[in-house]
């Protein structure tokens, strides 16, 4: 197998691509060193050796994962796609953000063609060919720069949302014991008078041993919603157990770059300068009220394509941690 950058799109596969390119820098820094210096030279040799036998043995673990990842994709693609936003810090101003996230994925999705519906408030759920292989590098923080319509003295608030993928596969490969669920009823939201406001029909679902909870409000009946739940919580179950995988072999490292965590911050959307920032392609976008209104087929495609972040420039970048 021979290396690709595309390896770093790949959570499962990012820290593995990094420490094989901080390699390539390494070998190719004591190369330059022991130019026109024959011990230098030697000892040069000698790393390089070490450096391209390390180099090895990550592709080989790369193939291993990505051939199990396949083996899973054949076995049991994913169905369809479920996307989870949370507020994050901001207060209301970050409750808004994730609204507007939503609408906008909510938008594209539709003009694709595919089917959605919500789940809950924050919840979506997309069917479609090809939905979760466009959508899946969404996971992440997104942070917004903006002043709020609320704010008076023009003061630039920046708040952030979360984003989580889920691929809902028709067969879980997690088992959960039933036990370990914890299960509450509760009365959907919808128009007055109607039979969903009057039932208990919305389920939240706890797995204790994780603290992981789902809720389902968007079906019309108790047993539907607590299957739409249960599926839920398999694929979050399914997206821990990866990341956490992911954290151990990258515990080594002082930081992780391109991880796809649900921690990561990956894309900065800059109200003042009508600017969207994706921060591992390193690349932006303008024209952000026809983003926001489901327009990112750029930025789905250029993360499709995406080659190791280096295509695209950021011009007058002031993003800020």
């Amino acid at each position: 197998m021979e290396y690709s950058p595309e390896f770093k799109k790949n959570f499962a596969t990012a820290y593995l691509a990094e420490e094989y390119e901080r390699l390539e820098r390494e070998a190719q820094e004591a190369a330059e060193a022991g130019a026109g210096d024959p011990e230098l030279a030697r000892m040069a040799e000698e790393d390089g050796a070490r450096i391209r036998a390390r180099q090895a043995s990550i592709l080989a673990e790369i193939e291993q994962i990505l051939a199990k990842e396949n083996e899973r994709e054949s076995s049991a693609p994913p169905i369809s796609v479920v996307m989870e936003l949370r507020a994050g810090t901001g207060g209301d101003e970050a409750s808004l953000f994730a609204q507007e996230l939503k609408d906008m994925y909510q938008k594209y999705a539709e003009r694709q063609g595919w089917k959605t519906r919500n789940i809950d408030d924050l919840t979506i759920e997309i069917a479609g060919a090809g939905a979760y292989d466009a959508l899946r590098y969404e996971t992440g923080v997104h942070r917004v720069q903006r002043v709020p319509v609320t704010e008076k003295s023009g003061r630039i608030h920046t708040s952030t949302a979360s984003v989580a993928v889920l691929p809902i596969r028709a067969k879980s490969t997690i088992d959960i014991n039933p036990v370990d669920i914890e299960m509450e009823f509760s009365r959907s939201g919808g128009a007055g008078g109607q039979n969903v406001n009057k039932v208990e029909t919305a389920v939240r679902l706890v797995h204790t041993p994780t603290g992981i909870d789902v809720r389902s409000s968007s079906e019309r009946s108790q047993l539907a919603n607590r299957e739409k739940a249960m599926q839920i919580l398999c694929a979050k179950l399914e997206q821990l157990h990866e990341e956490e995988e992911a954290r151990k072999h990258a515990a080594e490292r002082k930081e992780q770059i391109g991880t796809g965590d649900r921690s990561e911050k990956i894309r900065t959307y800059n109200y003042l300068q009508d600017r969207i920032t994706d921060h591992r392609l390193k690349e932006s976008w303008h024209n952000l009220p026809k983003i926001m209104l489901g327009n990112i087929d750029d930025i789905v495609d250029a993360l499709s394509l995406h080659t190791g972040g280096t295509s695209g420039r950021v011009e007058g970048n002031d993003d800020r941690d």
